[in-house]
């Protein structure tokens, strides 16, 4: 991230990090130090990341599939079709 990111995309990341350490809950503020709630955090985010890129990758795979098979049957039936028009 770079110093000259936006301050309201700044202020929302700041906001999820707070959200997220109080989902936590009042104990575990009181009983972890500050680094230690933002490593559960940054562990949690992570976590989400690795879900969402697979995800991702399932998805991809899932479209590229979709649409070579859609490419096959169009090319299938394009040839179809010229055997059909030839004498």
């Amino acid at each position: 991230m770079s110093s000259d990111a936006d301050e309201a995309h700044l202020q929302h990341l700041a906001d999820v990090v707070n959200e997220r350490i109080a989902a936590l809950g009042g104990r575990a503020a009181q009983r972890a130090s500050a680094a230690q709630l933002l490593a559960v955090v940054v562990l949690g985010l992570v976590e989400d990341l690795e879900v969402a890129e697979e995800r991702h990758r399932r998805l991809a795979s899932r479209t590229r599939k979709v649409v070579g098979d859609a490419i096959e049957q169009i090319e299938r039936r394009l040839r179809e079709d010229a055997g059909a028009e030839s004498p």
